[in-house]
């Protein structure tokens, strides 16, 4: 785990691809993308089984590691319709059936408008992006409106590509400007862009088990 300061807050930042605000016991998430794996199956792609259990157990490691009391999702939370497969929705239905007294929020993002809000026996409360958090607006798009707070968003599945000596190593990261914080993409098969930090951002990588600061 790696703290750093984001306007005036300490976050911890977590290989898991999360960060945790301990002000609040908030954990936040970006583009879990539930369902991806299942979606493309159903499409003719053939991806391996597990992609859902990989996901699930790994966010639970992120709140056992931080002793977080909500998760926050910066939107595509499911990926799509075609998602939405019965053994998909019976994972996340068992986890969250162990976890009831996790709070849950999912800020609406891009893939969820396609997919629908979650199962409401999930009870996880679906908000449209632009709310506020004490210091944070809680987006999707990093573009969207801030409302005078900082903006925490996801939706581009930021990445740097680091070189030297011939050789070359693109990781997802944590970016965070001057106005707006980036979190990488939590779900698997996700992809990834390579951003371009500005001077003044701080940049931090996720590289196996750790989470490095570059910049």
């Amino acid at each position: 785990m790696t703290e750093c300061t984001v306007a005036g807050e300490t976050l911890v930042l977590l290989a898991e691809k999360a960060m945790y605000w301990p002000a609040r016991g908030a954990l936040f998430v970006a583009d879990f993308h539930l369902g991806k794996a299942a979606s493309f199956r159903r499409a003719g792609i053939p991806l391996p089984p597990g992609t859902t259990s990989e996901n699930v157990e790994r966010l639970g490691r992120a709140i056992d590691r931080t002793g977080a009391r909500e998760v926050i999702f910066l939107g595509d939370f499911l990926h799509s319709a075609e998602g939405r497969a019965d053994s998909t929705l019976a994972r996340f239905a068992a986890w969250r059936e162990a976890r009831k007294e996790l709070g849950l929020t999912l800020v609406r993002g891009n893939h969820d408008l396609k997919a629908g809000d979650p199962p409401e026996a999930w009870r996880m409360r679906c908000v449209e992006a632009g709310e506020r958090l004490g210091t944070f607006v809680l987006n999707h798009e990093p573009g969207a409106a801030r409302r005078g707070g900082y903006a925490l968003a996801g939706h581009i599945h930021p990445a740097v590509r680091l070189s030297g000596e011939g050789e070359s190593l693109r990781l997802p990261c944590f970016w965070f400007g001057a106005r707006c914080g980036v979190l990488p993409a939590f779900g698997a098969f996700t992809g990834s862009a390579v951003v371009s930090p500005r001077t003044g951002d701080q940049v931090f990588v996720v590289a196996e088990e750790e989470v490095l600061k570059v910049a």
